[in-house]
This record gives structure tokens, sequence and C-alpha cells, in this order.
């Protein structure tokens, strides 16, 4: 089969050719030691898993919305093209982002159950302080919730984190799935009387987009990437009541 300069379109296929096992296949998470060949003048044969006999990443013509379009709908094929066959490496600026993002929610919300108007410089200055303080606690919670299910994936499938890279690679989907978050700036911009309802929503999709990457990161069941998030949930809310002991506004 055969298709003409549509990987080129989309921008983002990687090399043709690379060692053993550098990208997966998007249906049955085989290992392949290349996506396509190029046979010049705009001719690409899209590489036969051997494990399937499908191709192995049909993805690599299509164009990025299509793509994301995909992954909004937490397709497992879509996963394994962004995780193992593309060079995406925007994680960290998304987690910054999406933190900043939930930040700027509870700062709001904190904001919207102040009385205090007083236009005072040192007014300011404390609001101010206040965004950075739930910047500080939404990265604390976030990253307790990353802690619980690592050590539940550790426990649970310590044959599955093996080497450093195998943690790497989690974290990075862990990251990546979490651009649901980037929601929460329109519903609190399009503020109506369903906007509590709109935020669980959020939730939910950010907590499916997370089981689903774990899930194809390490080829796990449907069961134990939900029993890894339910355990980074505690450990996220056991956090939560701390800061509350101590008098936070979380």
């Amino acid at each position: 089969r055969r298709r003409c300069g549509s990987a080129n379109r989309a921008g983002r296929a990687p090399a043709p050719m690379a060692e053993l096992g550098a990208y997966r296949c998007i249906e049955c998470n085989g290992e392949a030691t290349e996506l396509y060949r190029d046979y010049q003048r705009g001719v690409l044969r899209i590489s036969i898993c051997k494990s399937c006999q499908k191709p192995v990443d049909k993805y690599i013509e299509y164009d990025p919305v299509i793509i994301l379009i995909n992954a909004v709908l937490c397709k497992a094929q879509a996963y394994r093209h962004i995780l193992f066959n593309t060079k995406i490496n925007i994680h960290g600026k998304l987690c910054i982002f999406c933190l900043l993002c939930e930040a700027y929610l509870r700062w709001l919300q904190l904001q919207d159950s102040s009385q205090n108007t007083d236009p005072d410089d040192l007014i300011r200055y404390a609001k101010e302080w206040d965004f950075y303080r739930m910047f500080g606690i939404a990265s604390l919670e976030q990253t307790s919730f990353f802690t619980g299910i690592f050590i539940t994936l550790w426990w649970m499938t310590p044959e599955m984190l093996k080497r450093k890279s195998d943690f790497i690679l989690l974290l990075k989907a862990l990251l990546l799935s979490t651009y649901g978050k980037l929601l929460l700036i329109p519903a609190v911009i399009w503020e109506h009387d369903y906007t509590p309802l709109c935020l669980a929503f959020i939730k939910v999709f950010v907590l499916i987009s997370n089981s689903q990457a774990i899930r194809v990161t390490l080829n796990l069941n449907r069961i134990l990437p939900w029993f890894a998030i339910f355990f980074g949930l505690i450990l996220e809310n056991g956090v939560v009541c701390l800061f509350q002991r101590m008098g936070w506004d979380v």
C-alpha cells in the first residue's frame, strides 16, 4: 500500500528508521523499527506490524486536528501515537500552564469570598501573594496525586517500572494527559449556573485521561490504572486536609 506525501504534510513524522523498539504499533503495542519507508519523490509506504498485520501507525498521515480529536475521545491508538511515535516535549510547559489555570480558578473563588474592596497597595500585594500560594498548593496536590500513582504501580507491578526511563515516560504521559485542565479557564469566563457541574465534568475527564495514559504506557488492563488513581486521590485529599488543618484556604 502506498501513500503520497501525507506523512510529510502532517509535519511531525519522525525518521523512518530507528533502533529496535524505538516505535510502537498503535494497534497491538508491539515494537517496530520503522513507521514508514520513503521511496523518494513523495512516495511513502506505511510499515505493517509483524504481530497484528495492521499499519504500525496510521496517524502519521493524519492532520494534527484529527489526532487531537481522537486523543480527546481517549482512544488508545491516539495515545500510543503521541507517546511513542512522536517527539513531543511540551509536557513541562503544559503542566505549568494547567497549574496556572487551576491556581487562577482557586484565586478567583477566594477573591469572590472576600468582602474587602480596599484599593490599598498592601491589599493588592496580599491578593498577589494569594495567587502564588494557590499555585504552590495546586502543585503540591498534583505532586501528591502522581506520587500515589507511582507508589501503587510500583507496588503492584514492579517489573513495569524497573528503569528510570520507565518512570520518565509514565510521568510524561501523566503530564500530557492533564490537558483537560485547560478547560477550567473557559468554564470560569463563561460563568453560569452550571459552572460547578462543568468543573466536576472536567475533573472526571482529566481522571479518565490519566487512566488511559497509564494503561497505554504500561500496557495494563483497565482496572489497575483506576486503582492507582484512587490511591493517588486519597493521597491528594490527605494533603488538602493537612492544608485545611493549618488554616489555609485551598
